[in-house]
């Protein structure tokens, strides 16, 4: 597969849900099935760098003209599962988040105005036509959203240090229906046990976006471009999925003292990202 650019991937992070070919019509899922025999299947990197090349064009590229054909393939338990990249979709979703990313001045260099309202348009008109569209992949920049986190558990984490060329990972991997009880049984417990607040919004949010899939699916965490934003150190301990768990599990307890414990860990953990982040 050629090179499709060196730049070095942004700092994101991925929440991606793998579907098993059965729950694909035809004839997609022909597509896919097809697309899973090939040898010379796209990486995790490859799908950023050719996000990021489209915006070096002038004028930039900030949603492909087409939808992509490609997708994250797994084998579970003998099953193949596939998460559709929908690389055209999550631009247009992610445009509309960008105002509240960057100051106005900033956005409008990095994307002139022109070129957003044209963006607007064009995903504004193909929603008419595919009211029940969604993505296969979420993404934050920065951070792990601290709902993520109950999706998973610290016995599904997967680090590997990497070594020369190869950078670090860091990935969770659960299955549909363990994420889809997790979600249920913190949010039965927050919703007991503290005020409303952006933690029980994103569980709700997430939950639902979860029921659209096949039961039989694979949820995977990945904290992708983000591992280089942390210190091998701090990576290598970072136990994040366990200190949620603790801090939902003691307030189920009515263990304030032990919920508050849990919380001081991650938002020590973070501090650091979020300097780095301020910092640029």
């Amino acid at each position: 597969m050629p090179k499709v650019s060196s730049v070095i991937v942004p700092y994101a992070t991925y929440l991606r849900v793998y579907e098993p070919l059965a729950a694909f019509p035809e004839p997609e899922r022909g597509h896919w099935t097809r697309y899973a025999r090939r040898p010379d299947r796209p990486s995790y990197q490859d799908e950023l760098r050719r996000s990021l090349a489209d915006l070096l064009p002038t004028p930039p590229v900030p949603v492909p003209v087409h939808e992509s054909s490609d997708a994250f393939v797994l084998e579970v338990d003998g099953v193949v599962c596939v998460c559709p990249w929908r690389t055209r979709l999550r631009g247009w979703q992610a445009l509309e988040e960008l105002g509240d990313e960057l100051p106005a001045p900033v956005l409008d260099a990095v994307l002139p105005a022109v070129v957003r309202r044209q963006a607007a348009q064009d995903y504004e008109r193909w929603l008419a036509r595919n009211p029940d569209a969604r993505p296969w992949i979420r993404t934050s920049t920065w951070q792990v959203p601290l709902h993520w986190f109950v999706l998973v558990s610290d016995g599904e984490r997967r680090f590997d240090k990497g070594s020369g060329d190869v950078p670090p990972m860091l990935r969770y991997q659960t299955p549909m229906v363990e994420a889809r009880r997790r979600v249920a049984r913190a949010l039965r417990t927050l919703k007991e046990t503290i005020d409303e607040g952006p933690l029980i919004d994103g569980l709700l949010d997430v939950g639902r976006w979860l029921e659209e899939f096949h039961p039989r699916s694979l949820v995977e965490l990945d904290y992708g471009g983000l591992v280089h934003a942390l210190p091998a150190g701090e990576l290598e301990g970072d136990h994040s999925a366990a200190d949620v768990a603790e801090g939902i599990e003691a307030l189920r307890q009515g263990d304030g003292a032990a919920a508050g414990e849990a919380y001081g860990r991650l938002v020590e953990r973070w501090r650091s990202v979020r300097d780095r982040r301020s910092a640029n």
